[in-house]
């Protein structure tokens, strides 16, 4: 009697529902926790098409419709029931609670994707809250994520800060789930690689404004400098009324220290290009003050718009014909006498040429200067391709830079010949032109066509060293070539 197998092939009913199954597990979310990080997250990823469970270590006593209307059909339950359910949990809590909560629990983590969200107080040099978690769970595959946004991020879409979901793991395929699930979640995920970064994730919240803090010190320093000076000319080496020291007086160091900031923009471009010329590369590293100075020009150019927009407000309420007496034509207004002398009373009426090119020229500064802030918000800067980058940044920068100097040298530029020097170098005009000058002609000089092409060159890859040693070698190859011959 011959015996047959046969395969029987599953139903299409079969294995839809199978299927369907399998999508409903894998949009099924839990989640450890039900402060107020838990909730936001629970709420987010219900707007967003998942299912959600929330464990806690007392469910009973947990009302999650009292916070929100829209949690009020989230399944709660104990939190080894939701790792059973679920194959990716969130763990909404502090990492000091880490060891209480979850350590009993190990065994039901296996292969389970752990996502941490806890953040750290303050700064540390230790392991990263998600190396904890993972050393406490070694079966779970642990991911850091989520953690630099905030729960007011995460329950509304119109509330400002960065969408950015940093994701770190030594799973890649872990990484990527989570990935899309952000991307779901109307977020940017950002990979950071091993399980390591997360250190540094954790760091990134906690710091302050890092960037900023040269920037900000070296900016007071140069203004402290031109407010000392500025109240050296005017009430000691002058005899300004107090009365000026609010508008008239401020306003001289917060030009001064805008023109001086715009300028510290430009400058490591300038010194960076004579650096690689001088050394025949691209590929040597700058010092490291250059390196720092280079990268801290964006937050430079932002001190200076806002000092440069405050000059601008107190100089529209300085320009009147008692402030800027030189800016007016003058006249007067004679009355005859009848038994003495005649009664002349002066007028300022309107601008002469001085003042109206100093206007414009401001005017024009000013305009290229907010248009190079705009290009500095994300949503604006990212719509740029390089080129179009580097022409508002660069091209138009020096534009701006060049038009504020003649913006200076127009209204200080008379100043100067009724004084007479030396008097005319402590003038502050004179002496907050020194270094824009100075990178105006550093900029023309690289302009120049030779330069520039030598320049352009070297960053495309050419090495004035390696050149010499190609020649070096060719001329002794012609020379044991003609010893040969």
């Amino acid at each position: 009697m011959t015996c047959c197998l046969k395969i029987i092939p599953q139903s299409d009913a079969v294995k839809d529902e199978r299927g369907e199954m399998e999508s409903h597990i894998s949009r099924r979310i839990g989640i450890i926790g039900t402060g107020t990080f838990g909730r936001a997250l629970a709420k987010r990823l219900i707007l967003s098409g998942y299912d959600v469970i929330i464990g806690s270590r007392k469910p009973a006593s947990r009302k999650l419709s009292e916070y929100d209307e829209c949690l009020r059909d989230v399944e709660l339950t104990k939190i080894t029931e939701c790792v059973n359910l679920c194959e990716v949990v969130f763990v909404a809590l502090h990492a000091e609670h880490f060891q209480d909560t979850l350590s009993p629990l190990t065994d039901i983590f296996n292969n389970t994707i752990t996502i941490d969200v806890s953040n750290r107080d303050r700064p540390s040099n230790k392991i990263s809250n998600a190396e904890l978690l993972q050393s406490l769970l070694p079966t779970a595959t642990v991911v850091k994520a989520f953690n630099v946004t905030s729960a007011y991020v995460m329950e509304n879409d119109i509330a400002g800060g960065s969408r950015n979901i940093f994701v770190a793991s030594n799973d890649v395929s872990a990484r990527d789930r989570v990935s899309n699930l952000a991307r779901d979640m109307g977020f940017v995920p950002v990979d950071f690689g091993g399980l390591t970064s997360s250190r540094r994730i954790e760091a990134y919240v906690t710091r302050l404004f890092p960037e900023w803090k040269m920037p900000v010190l070296v900016t007071s320093a140069i203004f402290g400098i031109w407010c000392l000076y500025a109240i050296y000319l005017c009430f000691i080496r002058h005899t300004y009324s107090y009365d000026q020291l609010f508008l008239k007086v401020l306003n001289k160091p917060i030009s001064a220290t805008g023109i001086t900031l715009m300028t510290l923009t430009y400058m490591p471009g300038c010194f960076a290009a004579f650096m690689q010329m001088a050394y025949g590369t691209k590929h040597k590293p700058f010092p490291k003050w250059m390196d720092a100075w280079l990268k801290s020009r964006k937050q430079l150019g932002v001190l200076c718009f806002i000092l440069i927009l405050a000059h601008v407000l107190m100089s529209v309420i300085l320009i009147t014909p008692a402030n800027f007496s030189s800016w007016f034509h003058s006249t007067a207004i004679t009355i005859p006498a009848n038994l003495t002398h005649d009664l002349h009373l002066p007028m300022k009426t309107v601008m002469i040429w001085k003042g109206e090119a100093a206007c414009l020229a401001g005017i024009m500064a000013f305009i290229l200067l907010c248009l190079l802030a705009t290009t500095t918000l994300p949503s604006v800067s990212d719509s740029l391709n390089w080129r179009e980058w580097r022409f508002v940044q660069s091209s138009l920068g020096f534009t701006m830079l060049f038009i504020s100097t003649g913006h200076v040298m127009i209204m200080g530029v008379p100043g100067w010949i009724e004084t007479g020097f030396p008097e005319a170098f402590i003038i502050i005009s004179f002496l907050c032109l020194i270094l824009p000058v100075c990178v105006v002609v550093m900029k023309l000089v690289l302009l120049l066509p030779c330069v520039d092409k030598y320049l352009s060159k070297i960053r495309k890859g050419w090495e004035r060293n390696a050149q010499r040693l190609h020649t070096n070698t060719g001329s002794t190859e012609e020379r044991h070539c003609e010893d040969g011959m």
